[in-house]
C-alpha cells in the first residue's frame, strides 16, 4: 500500500464540480486545510455560501471519493459554511450588522416577486443562514400576510429610533404594513415613498443577518433608483413569467440595475407550466422558455422555473409559504435550489470584483 500525499487528495477532489459554484473545491479556494496521518485523511472545506441542507451530501461524496484512493483507510470530510460581508455594508446606518442585501425584483406587477423573496428568505434561513426580509413595496406591501403576522401588529421601538423586526419562521421581517393601517392606501409621491423606504432599512435594527432580502416594488422608478444608490446591494434576482409583455419588462429590469452597477445574480421565470390536477396535463399557458431567453440574452443564470400552481398561492396567502408549509415538496426543493445558487452567485461575484484590477491615472 503506497503512502498518500496532499497532492493526490487534491487531484480526487479536482475531479468534483460544486454544483452551485460551477467549480470544483479545490479551484474554488473551498479547501481549508488536509491532514494526513497515516492511512487516515480529514479534509476540511469552507462553503461561502448557506447550504445546510446540501453539504452533507456532497461531504459524503467526497470523502467516497477520498477513501477510494490507494494508501488511504479511512476518510472524513468536514464543511462548514462561513459567509462573508458584502465589503460596503458598515457604511450605512441599521445595515452594519447586516452581511449581504439581495434585491428580489420584476419589471411588472402579478409575476409572483413577492412570494419568491418570500419563499427565497425562508428557504436560506433552511439551509442555516440568518435571514431578514424588508418588503420595500411600499404601495402594497404585502410581506405580512404571506409571513402569517396578525393584522394590527406593530413593531416595538428601542432607543426612540429604531423600529424592531416582527420574527415569523425563523426571519426578521419588517414592512411598511406594520406601520399603517390595512385598508388606508399609500398615497404618496415619489420624494415620500423614498424617504419611507431609508428609514425601514436605515433605521431598522436589524440582527447579525447573512442575508437581508428585499421584496422590492415592480417597475423601474423612485424606489429601485434609492435603493441602487443608497444601499450596497450585493446582487438583484429578476422574477419573470414567460409571457412576452412580462419578459419585456424584465429586460428593463436587468437593464436598470446594471446602469447601476448592481450585479443581476439571475432569473427566475414563475408560473412557466400548468399541470392539471384531474388529469395530469401540462400546459405553457404563458408561453414557454421565455426565463431562459431572457437569461441567456444578458449572460445570467436562470435560477429557478416555478409551475403554476393553487398550492403557492393558497400557501402563501394562508401565512405559510411553501418552503414552510411543505418542506419536503418537490416545489419546496426547488427553492433550496434557488436559494442556494443566490448564495453561491454572491461569492462569485464578490470573486470577480476582487479579481478586476485598479485603474490609476498619473501625469506622467
Amino acid at each position: 500500500m503506497s503512502a498518500v500525499n496532499r497532492a493526490a487528495v487534491e487531484a480526487v477532489l479536482r475531479q468534483y464540480t460544486d454544483p452551485y459554484l460551477n467549480q470544483d473545491p479545490v479551484s474554488a479556494g473551498c479547501v481549508r486545510a488536509i491532514d494526513i496521518q497515516g492511512d487516515r485523511v480529514t479534509v476540511r472545506l469552507e462553503l461561502g455560501y448557506a447550504a445546510g441542507l446540501f453539504k452533507s451530501g456532497w461531504a459524503q461524496m467526497l470523502q467516497m471519493a477520498v477513501e477510494g484512493l490507494d494508501g488511504v483507510a479511512a476518510a472524513k470530510v468536514e464543511i462548514d459554511c462561513v459567509i462573508a460581508a458584502h465589503k460596503a455594508q458598515a457604511q450605512i446606518p441599521g445595515l452594519a450588522n447586516v452581511k449581504n442585501v439581495v434585491a428580489v425584483a420584476s419589471g411588472k406587477g402579478g409575476v409572483g416577486k413577492s412570494t419568491t423573496a418570500a419563499n427565497l428568505a425562508l428557504a436560506l434561513a433552511r439551509e442555516g443562514a440568518r435571514v431578514g426580509i424588508l418588503d420595500a413595496d411600499i404601495y402594497g406591501p404585502s410581506q405580512g400576510i404571506m409571513f402569517g403576522v396578525a393584522e394590527g401588529t406593530r413593531p416595538k421601538i428601542k432607543e426612540q429610533k429604531w423600529f424592531v423586526p416582527i420574527e415569523s419562521h425563523g426571519v426578521e421581517v419588517m414592512s411598511m404594513a406594520f406601520l399603517t393601517d390595512d385598508n388606508t392606501p399609500m398615497v404618496w409621491r415619489g420624494p415620500m415613498v423614498s424617504g419611507a423606504l431609508l428609514q425601514l432599512v436605515t433605521q431598522t435594527d436589524w440582527g447579525n443577518l447573512d442575508y437581508l432580502v428585499i421584496d422590492m416594488p415592480p417597475g423601474t422608478g423612485d424606489i429601485q433608483l434609492t435603493l441602487a444608490q443608497k444601499v450596497p446591494v450585493a446582487g438583484a434576482v429578476i422574477v419573470t413569467t414567460p409571457q412576452d409583455l412580462a419578459l419585456l419588462d424584465a429586460r428593463k429590469g436587468v437593464e436598470m440595475f446594471r446602469k447601476v452597477n448592481i450585479p443581476v445574480l439571475g432569473v427566475v421565470e414563475n408560473m412557466a407550466v400548468h399541470i392539471c390536477s384531474n388529469c395530469g396535463h401540462a400546459e405553457h399557458l404563458f408561453g414557454e422558455g421565455g426565463g431562459e431567453k431572457l437569461a441567456s440574452q444578458y449572460g445570467v443564470e436562470l435560477l429557478a422555473s416555478l409551475p403554476l400552481s393553487m398550492l403557492i398561492r393558497e400557501q402563501a396567502d394562508g401565512g405559510k409559504p411553501t418552503v414552510i408549509a411543505e418542506p419536503d415538496s418537490q416545489i419546496a426543493m426547488v427553492y433550496q435550489e434557488l436559494a442556494r445558487h443566490v448564495g453561491a452567485r454572491i461569492v462569485l461575484q464578490e470573486a470577480l470584483s476582487q479579481a478586476m484590477p485598479n485603474i490609476t491615472i498619473s501625469d506622467d
